[in-house]
Formats: structure tokens, sequence, C-alpha cells
């Protein structure tokens, strides 16, 4: 059967979530599918996979892996390393990443004072991009040693666990933002449980204060700030700016009394230079919801 209004396609899901939802969907490449949940294996701590651990990681039986990684490689997508008998991801998947990229010439414009306010607060200045429950770092700058978490482009964050998700999703219109919600809590039910509070006070202190705080819920170590950005209504694309710092170098009150204003006049000052608006109509949605 084809896919219908009711079961929308979850374009953001992961590969392997979307395969496992589309058994029934004659429409649906599941062979093109396989290949990218194969290629989604291979994240930071795993570079280098062989095809018995790609088969273990994907759930994809033990046959079928060797075609796809034989595949990928001779597309380029992959690498393959015959004395490891392991494959690396191949430097044409980066090549994917350039349209969606360039796409975004704001990233140019920002990263001069994002790299300002990284070497004035010895920390670093990050700007993320919404992908379902995830954050996609796509620009950041960041002034010597900046602890353990090290953003890079590409990389991905919790959207619930993190300033940086909160803020996007305070950027989002209101019924987006109640989708989001119900994906966090279908994929991960007692995440959702532990942070939910935590969640909804971050939107409501983007409402009222232009940014939120994160006092080490994803990594103990760092303590964060984050401002929405803009929301791309056309692209469907969300993007909020964070900056992080080592919680040992932080004064008390400093995260919310000086750190927060910056990071929210910083988001302010690229929305006016490329002239973005800013999610009023979500902020203010946000702001009845916590005053009830």
């Amino acid at each position: 059967m084809t896919r219908t209004a009711s079961k929308p396609i979850r374009a953001s899901s992961s590969a392997a979530a979307v395969l496992a939802d589309s058994v029934d969907d004659a429409a649906f490449a599941t062979t093109l599918a396989k290949g990218l949940v194969v290629l989604e294996a291979f994240k930071a701590g795993a570079t280098q996979l062989g095809n018995m651990e790609l088969s273990t990681l994907t759930g994809i039986p033990r046959p079928t892996v060797p075609r796809l990684t034989h595949t990928l490689a001779e597309l380029g997508y992959l690498r393959y390393d015959a004395e490891r008998a392991k494959y690396r991801v191949g430097a044409r998947a980066l090549r994917m990443a350039h349209p969606l990229l360039a796409d975004m010439q704001f990233r140019q414009v920002a990263r001069p004072m994002m790299q300002e306010l990284a070497q004035s607060v010895r920390g670093t200045v990050s700007i993320g991009l919404l992908d379902a429950t995830s954050m996609i770092y796509v620009e950041t700058a960041r002034s010597g040693d900046v602890g353990p978490h090290v953003p890079d482009i590409g990389m991905p964050i919790s959207v619930v666990m993190t300033a940086m998700g909160r803020a996007a999703a305070a950027t989002l219109p209101q019924a987006d933002a109640a989708l989001l919600e119900e994906r966090i809590a279908s994929e991960d039910t007692e995440l959702w449980s532990a942070f939910r509070e935590t969640y909804r006070a971050g939107l409501a202190q983007c409402a009222s204060r232009g940014f939120c705080t994160c006092f080490g819920e994803y990594i103990a170590s760092i303590h964060a700030v984050a401002a929405p950005l803009f929301h791309a209504r056309e692209a469907k694309q969300a993007f909020s700016i964070n900056c992080g710092i080592p919680a040992f170098r932080l004064q008390p009150g400093q995260l919310e009394g000086e750190i927060g204003p910056r990071i929210a006049a910083l988001a302010d000052s690229i929305r006016t230079m490329i002239g973005a608006a800013p999610p009023t109509e979500t902020q203010k949605q946000n702001k009845k919801s916590a005053k009830r």
C-alpha cells in the first residue's frame, strides 16, 4: 500500500526507524533504505566497522550486509581497509553535506561574531539545526581548551537534554512543537519522563528571557545557554545558537546574568543582519503556557 495522510513520511527520523515503519509500503525502496541504514551506523566512536559488526548494529541479515557495503564502496560512500577487513565512510559522503551547508549562507555572516564571543568567554559558540529529536551542528567557533565536548559540524546532540535543543524547539509553530514532544516521548519514554519539566521550562525561559540554560544535564562538566535563532518555514528548518563553557570557569550567576543575555543579543544581531524574523508566534504561545 502507499502512504496516506494518516501515515506521514517521517523524513527526519533515522533510516532504521523509517525502514521498520515501512514494511507494508509498496512504494518504499527497501534496498536503498538498508544502504542508508548502513551508512548511519558509522558515527563517532564507530568509524571503522566490519560486515559482522554492521549486521549486529543495524539488524540487517549478515548475507545482505556484504552486498550493501560492496556497493557503497564501489560508489565511494564507503572505503574498504583490507588489512583490518573493515569499512570507513568515504569522501563522497562528505559531498552530500555541501548543498545543505551551502544553502545556509548566514553561517558565514554569523561566524566572526560567534568567534568573538567564544574567545571572550573561553568556550564554544555553535549554531544547530533541528533534525527530528536531535540537533545537528552546522557551524561552530571555539577558543582554546573547551573541555570534553568539542562541537564539530555534523555532530548530533539531544534535543530534550540540551539548551540548544530547547531553544530550537522554541522557534517552532505550536503544532510542530506538539508533534516534537510526541516524537520525543515515543522514542524514549524514560528520557522524556526525566527531562519533560526541564525541557518545558527551557521553552518558557526562551519566551520570557530570550534564552535558556543547561546546567550539565547533557555533559556534567559543561554548562550552556542557548537562544532561538529562527524558523525557516518554507524549508521547515529550525535553528538555535548556543554557548558552552566548562563549569569551573563560571562564577555563580554568570551563566544566567551575563552569558545568557549575550547569546540572546548575538541571536538578535544575526537575525538583523540576514533579515530573519524572531520566533515571536511561538514565544507568545510559550508565555501563555508558562502562566497557566
